[in-house]
């Protein structure tokens, strides 16, 4: 494939087969009754949190990887859909029971797409995984099998270490005997090409089996992903979950307008052609990401309602503009637009909607499905009807003015960040998300 091709891949990984078929023998009494994917943390299982950070990274078919549990994943995954802040199509393919994890793959093989995500169903990684949706994006399968996201954890006697050359994964030390060794470690999480299947046995581990021999033979690669990693498999740690995953995933948000903020307002603009990025848009998406904050659009689109464009056009914009944030290192995790007027051209489109700005109906509906508090929000926009619709749904609002989008995303999250580290001084135990006054 030529570097033109592979520059041009999508950045987005549109499936995701989630290993959920083990038999947590760690976890002894916990596990015996309930699947370990689905032990309750804080208001719902592992796999309900795993699942909405899915969402965030523009998956939309999740398939189970499961055992012989699997009627019961199946039924439990099916209670989870309808609370997900997106829509995710599910599938279950089963295994044979003593399968294993390359086992589990090879018995799917005929339902995996070209290019998938496969994410372990009892580990999370709480960083930002648009650098390893890029740089697999940039990966030639005929010399790449897939690539691993690495979490560097401060002792690796659970998980064994990690070796790369640059980005190329050379091999897979065996678990240090004493503890306390650092090191990077596989997150769990990978990037794989359907290719790689030739190299599964119909029973056997990845871990041990698999992935070592494609290290030796260069078809491995890495991206290191900062973080906080959890894995479930010993009770500690699932206590830890328990206690960590409702605060931690409960992020702050940035809700930005497109038009005149993301990209150029040149009116009405309904396709790739016409959009053209604002300066430091893609790089101030970036930073909220890194920062660990959701990132969503809320636009006013009339040119629907006026004839010019439709609800497709706007809908494969809003696509393509997602992959390109994850292109450069960022991501949005939901977009809304308002297509109505009360002067529409378009009958069907010709009312006062309480979603059109300055209502706040767009952004009262991500803050209820992403569970986002209002007060560690933040609306920037560039015209009053952005800052009107932010008062409304009670978060602040920053009118945007021009010049560099990234420098105006760095004051926020800069802020909110200095006013969690001045409040960890006399109260250790509160969330970023606690603070207030943004």
């Amino acid at each position: 494939m030529s570097s033109e091709g592979l520059t041009a891949r999508t950045v987005t990984v549109r499936q995701c087969a989630i290993l959920v078929g083990g038999r947590a023998t760690r976890l002894g009494a916990l596990a015996t009754a309930t699947p370990k994917p689905l032990l309750p943390c804080g208001d719902r299982p592992f796999l309900a949190w795993l699942l909405r950070e899915l969402c965030r990274w523009g998956v939309e078919e999740v398939m189970l990887l499961a055992g012989p549990r699997a009627a019961e994943m199946e039924a439990s995954a099916r209670t989870i859909l309808p609370t997900l802040p997106r829509r995710l199509a599910l599938a279950v393919a089963t295994e044979p029971e003593g399968a294993g994890t390359a086992g589990a793959l090879f018995h799917a093989r005929d339902r995996l797409d070209e290019r998938f995500l496969l994410l372990n169903g009892d580990s999370l990684l709480d960083g930002n995984l648009a650098a390893l949706l890029a740089d697999a994006a940039r990966d030639d399968p005929a010399t790449t099998a897939g690539r691993l996201a690495l979490a560097t954890v401060a002792d690796t006697t659970r998980s064994g270490v990690v070796r790369c050359e640059d980005d190329r994964i050379t091999a897979f030390d065996e678990r240090p005997a004493a503890p306390g060794r650092p090191g990077d470690i596989h997150a769990g999480i990978a990037v794989l090409h359907r290719a790689l299947v030739a190299e599964l046995p119909a029973a056997g581990s990845l871990e041990r089996d698999v992935l070592p021999r494609l290290a030796a033979a260069g078809a491995l690669r890495a991206t290191r992903v900062p973080g906080w990693f959890i894995d479930i498999g010993v009770p500690e740690d699932l206590a830890c979950a328990r206690a960590e995953l409702p605060r931690r995933l409960h992020r702050p948000a940035l809700f930005l307008d497109r038009d005149g903020v993301v990209n150029q307002d040149l009116g009405y603009v309904g396709s790739r052609e016409r959009f053209r990025w604002t300066d430091g848009a893609r790089e101030a998406i970036r930073a909220a990401t890194d920062s660990l904050w959701h990132v969503f659009v809320v636009t006013n689109q009339s040119g629907i309602a006026r004839g010019l464009y439709d609800d497709a056009d706007v809908t494969a914009l809003h696509e393509w503009l997602a992959d390109e944030v994850r292109r450069a290192g960022g991501t949005i995790d939901d977009v809304r637009y308002c297509p109505h007027h009360p002067e529409a051209v378009r009958a069907a489109y010709r009312r006062a909607c309480d979603c059109r700005k300055p209502a706040p109906g767009m952004l009262r509906a991500l803050l209820a499905v992403w569970e986002v508090d209002a007060s560690a929000a933040v609306m920037i926009g560039d015209q009053p009807t952005d800052l009107a619709a932010a008062a409304a749904a009670g978060m602040r609002g920053i009118r945007f003015d021009g010049g560099s989008l990234y420098d105006a995303v760095l004051a926020v999250v800069r802020r909110k960040h200095s006013a969690f580290a001045e409040h960890q001084d006399t109260h250790p135990q509160t969330d970023v998300r606690t603070i207030t006054g943004l």
